[in-house]
């Protein structure tokens, strides 16, 4: 009779677990209509969230979830998930293989951007390929994702969590900036 109890509880609780996956995937259907399928976005002002470090995809969705980051789109969105869901869905992308996007880029910014983004290889690594858990990778990242991120984060109209992170974008001239979103971009896996 015990065993048929324990046998009981581990069923149900993989049966919820299933059942919680399932339902993340649905919650994730609404992500895929800006994201793209699999987190892969086909559209060059919304990012790539697909295989980018779990820990860095719960932080920004708490972010927006609070208010620190504002989109219309995406505090609509947010306001409705739960904390749970927020960590489903960001362990959700976090599994799906990283893929950059593939974009025209022009080779003379991406030399430029060669130049302008050693100040960002500690922690994105060289090619924007991150060295840690909490840092997004870059590499492959739609451009104008990148450019436009950037200026939010140097006028102060996003919050950046990192103080060496606007220190080193506040060196940068615009061009520059522009320059380093293209080289990241333009570079592989």
């Amino acid at each position: 009779m015990r065993y048929r109890v324990v046998y009981g509880v581990i069923l149900a609780g993989l049966m919820c677990s299933a059942h919680a996956a399932d339902k993340i995937e649905e919650v994730a259907e609404t992500c895929s209509g800006c994201h793209g399928a699999n987190g892969v976005s086909e559209n060059a002002n919304i990012p790539s969230i697909g295989g980018q470090p779990e820990s860095y995809l719960k932080k920004i969705l708490l972010e927006w979830k609070s208010g620190v980051r504002h989109s219309e789109t995406m505090e609509s969105l947010i306001k409705e998930y739960s904390i749970e869901q927020i960590g489903a869905l960001a362990a959700y992308y976090a599994k799906k293989p990283w893929t950059p996007v593939a974009q025209k880029t022009d080779a003379n910014l991406v030399k430029l951007g060669e130049d302008a983004t050693r100040g960002c290889a500690g922690c994105h690594g060289d090619t924007g390929v991150a060295n840690d858990v909490e840092t997004p990778n870059l590499n492959g990242q739609w451009a104008e994702y990148l450019e436009m991120d950037m200026l939010k984060f140097r006028k102060g109209s996003m919050t950046v969590s990192n103080p060496k992170m606007l220190k080193a974008l506040k060196k940068l001239s615009t061009e520059e900036l522009k320059a380093a979103a293209a080289f990241f971009a333009s570079q592989g896996k």
